[in-house]
């Protein structure tokens, strides 16, 4: 048996591995200070490598947070890539348009959607997007799989953040609503013939799944 120990060490040197610049550090600290927690570094370089792999021009982002996942994404697109970013709370979408705007990206290259994304992921279109990112309410994260599935073209990837919640979908003893939710979602995305899928364990837990 691994020695647990060792492998906290090794998770904690994971995620100090990648090197976060100023802007991003810039935007965790204004997420601090609106309350809201972004992905980790090393779930942040996980993206930037899926939308390189991906060659991802077309992204769907559901919760934006302050700019921090955003601006890890915008960093792996293609240079003509855009981001729709989707986000209840519009003052967490002006602190991630603060930080896009030092990263010196352009406007054209993203579009902030305030809104409930229950509302507007139904209007977007069908198999025209090469990757969704999910970190949003986690009790509504089944319905989003199901509306990145649909948007996803063949060969796009879905990655959903917090997928092993603080360490509580793993214990079968935690049963609350949202840790009910987010172990179900893992079983219901292992099993789906659609998408090949692994769990990440960087950060949170990060779920990816591509779509076949």
């Amino acid at each position: 048996m691994a020695d647990p120990m060792l492998n906290q060490t090794s998770l904690a040197y994971a995620e100090s591995y990648p090197i976060e610049n100023e802007i991003v550090t810039a935007a965790r600290g204004r997420a601090a200070e609106l309350g809201c927690t972004p992905i980790g570094a090393g779930g942040g370089a996980a993206l930037r490598v899926l939308a390189v792999a991906v060659r991802a021009r077309s992204v769907i982002e559901i919760g934006t947070g302050a700019g921090v996942s955003g601006l890890y994404l915008l960093d792996g697109m293609t240079p003509d890539g855009q981001l729709v970013s989707i986000d209840v709370e519009a003052e967490n979408q002006r602190a991630a348009r603060e930080a896009f705007t030092e990263a010196g990206i352009p406007p054209t290259r993203y579009r902030l959607i305030n809104g409930s994304a229950a509302d507007v992921l139904p209007r977007m279109r069908e198999s025209g997007y090469d990757l969704v990112f999910v970190d949003a309410d986690k009790s509504a994260y089944a319905v989003y799989y199901d509306e990145a599935i649909r948007m996803l073209r063949p060969g796009g990837v879905v990655a959903m953040d917090n997928a092993l919640w603080h360490d509580r979908v793993a214990d079968p003893s935690q049963r609350d609503p949202e840790t009910a939710v987010l172990r179900e979602l893992g079983r219901t995305v292992r099993d789906d013939p659609r998408v090949v899928s692994a769990l990440l364990p960087c950060g949170d837990g990060l779920l990816v799944a591509t779509k076949r």
